[in-house]
């Protein structure tokens, strides 16, 4: 096989892993396929204005462990609707074409898109344009259905579940109620897995609504039991009963702040003192766990191989223990949200954990 160049670029938030998989595939594409690689900086901004750096072997030597990506990332930089000013007034222009002649000024034969769900749309319509792009799945709310995990999931639960130990300590203490934020706009996966990890009394999801008098009685029914502090574990999209979710700022949709909310809601018919913490961006941060360095190193190396088959138009994917690859097509079509009815929610009730939704 002829030597070809291929890029890199790593979209939306940053996760632990990103690194890793930048590595596997760096090295897949030289060493297996002979392919020159490119990193193309800030995600599709970097396509807009040509900012690539080579790729070599000593390039990514000694990243695997470390959190963040070499390549940076932003949520912006969406050519399809990328924005313009213009006399003061916001807008949305096109700059797809714009995009597609600098990847051939480049002479890029293919792109790895690592990201999550908006990265891989704009991945799809690309491909659509007739670019070569294989996609990696990259979200710390493991909310893709066409894959078991995506790396970064267990990494954040792990900070997540860390963090619910250290407030259990402090909680029994000082007979407390402890509020732990943590991230997940539309599933609950890292509430749900964290708090269960993490003993965590009480658990809200965005697929499950709750009422902050069904929290006050959870909470009233364990001091009655002889346990005089609680945990709350509450993923940041999470709603109450015919409400909305929590924001920080309402125009840009930044969700957050409901801790805050929870608090407020039960502070005036309990005895306990409340403490909120919010987790935040944490949870992205730092080195990846070991299962995350694995997953991300064996997507990376399935990427790559895609790549080198001229199976584009694909996402790499985790089905039990084997990676496969699905239609990018597909995959963003398919969120996968917690089931309020399945095995993992029906064992936390079974352990006493209420949902805040009176079961």
């Amino acid at each position: 096989m002829g030597s070809k160049r291929i890029g890199i670029l790593t979209g939306g938030g940053d996760c632990p892993g990103l690194n890793a998989v930048i590595r596997a595939a760096v090295r897949t594409a030289i060493r297996d396929y002979d392919f020159e690689v490119l990193g193309i900086q800030f995600g599709f901004e970097g396509l807009l204005t040509n900012s690539a750096i080579p790729l070599s072997l000593d390039a990514i030597r000694g990243i695997l462990p470390k959190g963040g990506t070499l390549l940076r990332t932003t949520n912006r930089g969406n050519p399809f609707e990328y924005p313009s000013f213009e006399d003061g007034v916001q807008s949305c222009v096109d700059r797809s074409g714009e995009c597609v002649e600098n990847i051939h000024k480049l002479g890029i034969d293919g792109i790895i898109a690592i990201g999550g769900d908006g990265t891989l749309k704009i991945a799809q319509k690309l491909c659509d344009l007739g670019i070569p792009m294989v996609a990696v799945p990259k979200t710390i709310d493991n909310d893709l259905a066409s894959t078991d995990y995506t790396f970064g999931f267990m990494t954040a639960v792990a900070v997540a579940t860390d963090a619910v130990d250290r407030l259990h300590t402090t909680a029994e203490s000082h007979d407390r109620v402890m509020i732990l934020e943590v991230m997940g706009r539309n599933a609950g996966w890292i509430a749900l897995y964290s708090g269960m990890a993490g003993g965590a009394d009480i658990i809200l999801i965005p697929e499950i609504e709750y009422t902050p008098e069904n929290i006050i009685n959870s909470i009233m029914q364990r001091e009655k039991e002889g346990s005089n502090f609680d945990l709350i574990v509450v993923a940041e999209g999470a709603k109450r009963v015919g409400g909305e979710e929590a924001y920080i700022d309402r125009r840009s949709r930044r969700l957050g702040g409901i801790a805050y909310q929870v608090a407020e809601d039960i502070a005036r018919h309990i005895n306990h003192e409340i403490r909120v913490t919010i987790l935040g961006h944490i949870q992205r941060g730092g080195s990846p766990i070991a299962f995350d360095r694995i997953l991300a190193s064996r997507f990376g190396k399935a990427a790559a191989d895609l790549i080198g088959q001229k199976k584009f138009g694909k996402m790499v994917a985790l089905r039990g223990d084997e990676i496969v690859d699905v239609n990018i097509r597909d995959a963003v079509s398919n969120p996968k949200y917690v089931d309020p009815d399945g095995q993992m929610v029906m064992t936390a009730r079974s352990l006493g954990v209420s949902f805040g939704d009176g079961r």
